[in-house]
């Protein structure tokens, strides 16, 4: 019977494991999370492994837990027990020496991290070998491989750097000879010893300390490679050759070790063939990788000497060849990219010309690749059997082999490449060409992947090409009417459009193609249309300037019918050719295509105000993006002194965008439409909005009052950045009316920040804080004296309690901006002065105006970062929060170190270590002192990283459940 005393530990474990109702299982996690932290866990852990009651699981849970207690914890107990500690552990460690291996392997970290922190422990290695016995080989090297992983990872201790510099090279260097004997020592033993798997394990952690060369040239290397023979030990075989290879990256450095071990690799090849053949695909994938990653780390030597790595090469595209269920081809992806990039130096052109042929191979290689199964069924809409996620992957991976094909028109010729693509489409034309019907297409597949490769090497193609590409797309345009031929074909040109553009007389054929694949029955070859016709609208729009009345007419036909992405792409495509219309037909060319929209716009928000659901309005707002995408892409010039056209039919829309705006307010995605169209007529037409602005500017005040949605705010940053001060063709007056209008923004936020908490403002706080950003750019003469500037900087510190990342980053980039200005270099190229020159501050009264306010404000900023960092802020969010206290220490270092004691002060109590603070006080007290302000800040995270493991951070061992996070509010 298990003792009364871990009682409630093991429930609270069969509870997590149970099948019990989810808030069962949250108290049972809290409870054994207030366990893993208690300093009755160091003999409720012990006792737990003690026992012979147990149960495999929970002694796995009191390991994982003592863990944690001696990397976070080990100041809970006196420095005296270390040695009693070391001692219990040796002793569980002889008790679990056969097994099961997850607790062994967690007691070896857990003896290993004592190893770490205790300093004085100087005959680690002896002292483990000599107590575990000979007859303990595995349990011996488990804790030998551990050792170097766990010092490497040392920063999770608190130790002081040079402690940790110290003791790593005490356990690791200066024991790095010692290892190497014994490992020599252990694999001569015996023929089962020299294949172990966990020898080959230690090799591997151990490459971090031994140099690759002492392993080579060892009769380890032998085992190793002896090992890739045996089942049992192949994998770790692979994985420590691997890690032979990256210690040999700096060739130069590694000629000699690279000389020894490539005859041995290459003997290796026939092991392809073998693993190929027994369709073990664990197997092939690890013979891969062991050729795939020769390639990677010697591949400068491979364009070097092309002649005599050429075995090696040819092994990794033998790899590729075979693989017939393309899962180990994706390992030699990299060999590939990086070969290429190396062989198209120029002085490794003869490298080069000797491995066309090899390029050439690859081609063939990967275009066989990309056949769809070709397994004769009645359904050819179900390849896979039913099993969608493998199809899925075979999507994705047939792009990763499309990124291989560029890489080889790069060695090759694109003209080559496109050739081999060529070919195979004629050639299936004249086999199967003749068979095809509405019904049946013979061997599609063979047709369908060069089509798709021809897509893939679009990009590599340029403009000029006039050998490949004027044969193969009048075939194209020809192929049978099957969905997936049909949908490939349509992409492929799409691909092609640039080179259509200067070569005019193909263009007909290929569009009537892609405009007939808009009446096709399949959904995937309709979107395929859509998306084709926006690159046609986009690269052709010169050619098809004259046929904008014949192109409206089929846009009104088929927009309806198509899904709302489509419908952006057919309309990006049109809006292109519009805005090559002359300046003088611009508006009548607008009105044309955009009128119908409106109508449909009203339409459908008067239907949508009468629908209890969404649909009906987030038609609306998909009205509303087609809107804007014809304002993003016409953008006629006009002279100062002339109208502009295009603002000139805005000015008709704006009372029908207002007018929607203000009937539906409290449905976002309308709203941010909505905004965003508002914002791109300022950002496309830029300074001829003027006429536009007081209607805009009032719309933009009235909406974020009447919505509390930041997409107000994020229009108004374009107003803001395109009417500053200094713009060209923008007055004074002007200027001064746009800061105003600011001013009347951030007022509103303010209020509305006075209203609601943060934690239900994320994204208006996201959208005020980026706005701050460019106002201290454009207006900080005119932001930081102003008496709104102190409600601003609370409103941030107040910010400084949400949980997301986004609005977080916003708000402490402003910090850091806000404070830059404290100093001598503010986060903008120059002040930016009046240019009536009144009332002008001068850099150090600016910079007076900024230190008042954190004086004022200080204690209570430093307080949230801390707190932030402490113990809710994203991991991304780091990096800021530690700028903004660097920037305050920069500004007034003595009295920030101050507000951060107090800080410390506030913490709960047995949260932190006993002298901890006054160590951390003391670290920034001496960087102080010689001027170090930036090593302040490596401090503070150092100290913020290890108070968040030790006290939030839940700890290892209790599943996938995430446990109420503790708070503080100091």
């Amino acid at each position: 019977m298990a003792s009364d005393a871990f009682a409630p530990v093991l429930a609270a474990l069969a509870t997590m494991q149970g099948n019990v109702e989810r808030v069962r299982k949250l108290e049972a996690q809290k409870y054994l999370e207030e366990f893993q932290k208690s300093p009755e866990a160091w003999t409720t852990t012990h006792s737990i492994l003690a026992a012979s009651d147990t149960t495999v699981e929970a002694k796995l849970f009191a390991a994982t837990t003592l863990k944690g207690k001696i990397i976070y914890d080990l100041d809970q107990i006196p420095r005296q027990s270390l040695p009693p500690l070391r001692d219990t552990l040796l002793s569980l460690l002889t008790a679990f020496r056969d097994g099961p291996r997850p607790i062994r392997t967690q007691l070896c970290v857990c003896l290993a991290n004592v190893a770490i922190q205790m300093t004085e422990w100087k005959d680690v290695l002896q002292l483990v070998g000599s107590t575990l016995g000979s007859s303990a080989g595995d349990c011996v090297l488990e804790f030998l491989r551990v050792l170097p992983e766990e010092v490497t990872e040392g920063r999770k201790i608190n130790l002081t750097e040079e402690a940790l510099t110290s003791r790593t090279k005490e356990l690791l260097e200066d024991n790095a000879s010692r290892v190497l004997g014994l490992l020599t020592q252990y694999s001569q033993s015996s023929a089962s010893a020299a294949t172990n798997p966990r020898l080959l394990e230690c090799i591997s952690s151990w490459l971090r300390e031994i140099p690759s060369a002492n392993i080579v040239n060892s009769p380890l290397l032998d085992a190793i490679l002896t090992s890739l023979s045996v089942d049992v030990s192949f994998e770790a075989a692979v994985e420590c050759m691997c890690t032979i290879y990256r210690d040999t990256r700096e060739v130069d450095e590694s000629i000699e070790i690279i000389q020894t071990l490539y005859p041995r690799i290459v003997a290796l090849q026939p092991k392809i063939a073998e693993a190929a053949q027994s369709q073990d695909m664990e197997r092939y994938k690890g013979v891969t990788r062991l050729f795939a990653e020769a390639g990677e780390a010697w591949v400068v030597m491979v364009a070097r000497l092309p002649t005599e790595f050429r075995d090696l090469v040819e092994a990794i595209l033998e790899c590729c060849a075979r693989d017939r269920d393309r899962d180990a081809i994706a390992l030699t992806f990299l060999f590939w990219y990086e070969f290429k990039q190396m062989i198209t130096l120029e002085k490794y052109q003869l490298a080069r010309n000797q491995y066309a042929d090899v390029f050439s191979k690859l081609v063939d290689i990967m275009i066989k690749q990309l056949e769809f199964p070709s397994q004769e069924i009645t359904d050819e809409g179900d390849l896979f059997d039913g099993d969608r996620e493998q199809e899925e992957k075979f999507r994705e991976f047939r792009h990763q082999m499309g990124d291989v094909l560029k890489d080889c028109c790069e060695v090759i010729t694109v003209t080559q490449c496109l050739g081999k693509s060529f070919e195979l489409i004629k050639s299936w034309i004249t086999n199967y060409g003749t068979q095809a019907s509405a019904d049946r297409v013979p061997h599609w597949q063979e047709l369908e992947a060069p089509l798709f490769s021809m897509r893939a090497m679009g990009r590599q193609v340029d403009a000029e090409e006039d050998i490949v590409l004027r044969q193969v797309i009048p075939l194209i345009v020809q192929i049978p009417n099957h969905e997936k031929l049909r949908f490939q074909a349509i992409m492929a040109l799409g691909r092609y459009t640039e080179w259509t553009a200067q070569h005019p007389e193909f263009l007909q054929p290929q569009l009537n193609f892609v405009i007939a694949g808009f009446d096709h029955p399949s959904k995937e070859v309709v979107r395929a249309a859509a998306l084709a016709f926006r690159f046609f609208g986009t690269d052709c729009k010169r050619l098809l300037q004259e046929h904008v009345g014949q192109l409206h007419t089929f846009y009104e036909t088929v927009l309806d019918k198509l899904p709302p992405v489509s419908q952006e792409e057919i309309t990006e495509g049109v809006a292109c050719v519009v805005s090559v219309q002359p300046p003088d037909r611009v508006y009548a060319v607008l009105k044309l295509y955009c009128d119908p929209i409106i109508k449909r716009l009203m339409a459908r928000a008067n239907e949508a105000r009468e629908e209890q659901d969404d649909k009906g309005k987030l038609a609306v707002a998909d009205c509303l993006q087609l809107l804007t995408i014809f304002i993003q892409n016409v953008q006629p010039y006009y002279s100062p002194s002339e109208e502009n056209q295009a603002v000139k039919y805005c000015q008709e829309i704006l009372p029908v965008l207002s007018a929607v705006a203000e009937n539906f307010t409290t449905f976002s995605p309308i709203l941010e439409r909505v905004c965003r169209c508002w914002r791109y007529m300022v950002l496309s037409y830029r300074t001829a909005v003027l006429p536009l602005l007081p209607t805009l500017a009032q719309q933009l005040a009235s909406g974020f009052e009447a919505t509390r949605q930041g997409c107000f705010l994020w229009a108004t940053d374009s107003v803001l950045r395109e009417f500053a001060e200094g713009a060209e063709f923008v007055d004074l007056s002007t200027s001064k009316a746009i800061y105003s209008f600011f001013e009347q923004q951030a007022l509103a936020f303010l209020r509305i920040m006075n209203d609601l908490p943060p934690k239900d403002l994320p994204d208006v706080i996201e959208d005020f804080f980026r706005l701050l950003i460019d106002a201290l750019i454009y207006y900080n003469q005119q932001l930081l004296p102003a008496p709104i500037c102190g409600p601003i900087l609370s409103a941030s510190i107040s910010a400084l309690t949400l949980e997301q990342d986004a609005p977080l980053i916003a708000t402490l980039h402003f910090l850091r901006d806000f404070l830059s200005y404290g100093n001598e270099y503010p986060n903008s190229s120059t002040f930016n002065y009046p240019r009536d020159n009144q009332g002008v501050l001068k850099k150090t009264e600016i910079q007076t105006v900024v230190n008042n306010l954190l004086a004022a404000q200080g204690e209570m900023l430093v307080q949230r970062i801390m707190t932030g960092m402490m113990f809710y802020f994203p991991r991304d969010c780091f990096p800021d929060a530690s700028g903004v206290l660097l920037a305050m220490f920069e500004l007034i270092p003595q009295q920030v170190a101050l507000w951060i004691k107090a800080t410390i002060s506030m913490l709960p109590p047995g949260s932190i270590k006993a002298g901890e603070g006054d160590q951390l006080m003391n670290a920034i007290s001496q960087k102080i002192q010689t001027g170090d302000m930036r090593k302040v800040r490596i401090v503070l995270q150092d100290f913020t990283n290890s108070y968040r493991r030790r006290n939030v951070a839940p700890r290892e061992g209790l599943g996938r459940l995430e446990a109420t996070r503790f708070r503080f509010h100091g």
